[in-house]
């Protein structure tokens, strides 16, 4: 059963794409009942994955390895499996997964179709976590990204600020046109390794051992991997390139926004890791410090942007790119700590950032506003609300006990070993971090409440449970940690004993 689970996680959210669509649009709570089904399967199935995960001493690199011949000419195979750093990737896409169809209940218009293009986008997303195979790797990448256009365009909500208008069409087309456009870098790195490794397959293990026996030559890797680490980076908010996330989250709905930022921005870090530093080792040395200097630009100017925001998703969208920040320059510190650290920093704050947009989406429907400066004593109208938000926001800043301290802390850790001027530097960061989430917290939800809010309910029994399905990770990994770093510590090994 284990061999044939992750291809199911692959399946099922495809098998309940093609159910949705041949119910009728009128069936809107039995198509609500489906979608939150299928996201619990995704969620158990994504547990039982990390659970099994073998990380003994002799347990293999790569795991529930499957394999299925496809296009045998040019070598591409439907190849799929799971190493330390996957692991954790699948366990969070299931918790957002899950979390993100109970929000979208809320969903009036086309119920339907939207959870039809959310779980085109779910397979997408496990396909790219899953696959061993470069084609399909970058085949799932797009899949998971092309959906995002019309849940924005359609489904999304324009906004009118004091000096500016974002209207959804433009949040949703300035996504995926920068998206698409680093794709292309992307694609132009996949067949230039494919061709000059010159072994006739898309196997990423093949290539990785390919590329450690010189078939990619140290020239040929510092030329090609700017292009994946621009690729890759764009999606993970790689600064000077990260505008198109803050506006996305703005015009997403609130399960959209979830899954962009819980998974999606990780598809960009995972896919440095898994392509950049896999199979151009020699590239990935030489390019480091450039990554880690941008990684710290993004820790520093995403913190100081979100301070300066007042809308509430604007304030987590930044936050956002500021926390994605940590996980490059936990990648680019080429260090064991270091890049564990990083990949618990992609799991906490995929979990983290999913639960602020669940909140703010909670808050946005009833107020009607995001505006921090209109937003006020909302603890005692929102009690739920407000507790979920603090809990995130503890996680945000770094405050011991919670996932965030501990992913932060294995960062800094990494990057005062390689590069002590920027890791004080992302230390800054984490300080502005502390002053503009407090300071958010106390202006939104403490003090004295307009009487405009007098009206306001507080979370629904199903946004409860969904947002304490996404506390309880927070707590968990940031209380006891050691289950998964230890599912990360191998996969971690194994990428760092491929650099020079």
């Amino acid at each position: 059963m284990e061999q044939r689970l992750l291809e199911w996680l692959i399946y099922l959210p495809m098998l309940t794409a093609a159910a949705l669509i041949a119910l009728p649009a009128s069936a809107r709570t039995l198509t609500r009942g489906v979608s939150i089904a299928s996201g619990a399967l995704l969620m158990a199935g994504s547990a039982w994955v990390f659970i099994a995960f073998d990380y003994s001493a002799g347990g293999e690199t790569f795991q529930m390895v499957k394999v299925y011949p496809w296009l045998q000419s040019v070598g591409i195979d439907f190849r799929l499996g799971v190493d330390g750093v996957a692991a954790p990737m699948i366990l969070l896409t299931g918790i957002v997964a899950l979390t993100g169809t109970v929000i979208a209940a809320n969903v009036e218009r086309d119920a339907k179709t939207y959870y039809v293009l959310l779980f085109v986008l779910i397979a997408g997303v496990y396909g790219t976590f899953a696959s061993l195979d470069l084609f399909f790797f970058f085949f799932f990448y797009e899949l998971a990204i092309v959906p995002m256009y019309l849940l924005i365009a359609v489904w999304g909500s324009s906004s009118t600020f004091k000096d500016f208008i974002r209207t959804k069409e433009y949040g949703a087309l300035k996504l995926v046109l920068m998206i698409v456009a680093a794709s292309v870098l992307v694609w132009i790195g996949v067949i230039a390794i494919y061709v000059w490794a010159d072994i006739g397959t898309f196997n990423i293990i093949a290539l990785r051992d390919a590329a450690q026996d010189g078939a990619l030559s140290g020239d040929f890797q510092r030329v090609v991997f700017p292009l994946v680490m621009v690729g890759f980076g764009l999606l993970a908010g790689l600064w000077p390139f990260h505008t198109w996330s803050p506006d996305g989250h703005v015009a997403a709905p609130t399960s959209v926004s979830m899954l962009h930022a819980g998974v999606l921005m990780k598809l960009g870090a995972f896919g440095i890791i898994r392509v950049g530093m896999t199979l151009l080792p020699e590239g990935m040395d030489a390019w480091s410090l450039v990554l880690f200097i941008l990684g710290t630009v993004n820790v520093v100017y995403g913190a100081v942007s979100a301070m300066a925001q007042t809308d509430l998703k604007y304030v987590v969208g930044y936050s956002s790119v500021s926390h994605m920040g940590y996980v490059l320059m936990g990648i680019a510190t080429l260090d064991s700590v270091g890049l564990t650290g990083a990949t618990l920093q992609m799991f906490s704050h995929g979990v983290m950032t999913a639960l602020f947009f669940a909140v703010v989406g909670a808050i946005y429907e009833r107020a009607h506003t995001r505006d921090t400066l209109l937003l006020n004593g909302l603890a005692s109208r929102m009690g739920w609300a407000s507790a979920f938000f603090v809990i995130a926001g503890l996680a945000s800043l770094g405050l011991p006990g919670l996932s965030g301290f501990i992913a932060e802390l294995l960062v800094f850790i990494g990057a005062f070993r390689t590069e002590p001027v920027l890791g004080a530097l992302g230390v800054l960061g984490a300080a502005i971090t502390a002053v503009y989430i407090l300071r958010l917290i106390a202006r939104v939800f403490f003090g004295q409440r307009d009487k405009q809010w007098d009206a306001l309910s507080d979370l629904t029994p199903r946004e409860i449970a969904a947002a304490g399905a996404l506390a309880v990770p927070l707590l968990l990994v940031g209380v006891w940690p050691a289950p998964f770093l230890d599912v990360i510590r191998p996969g971690v090994d194994a990428v760092l004993g491929g650099l020079p």
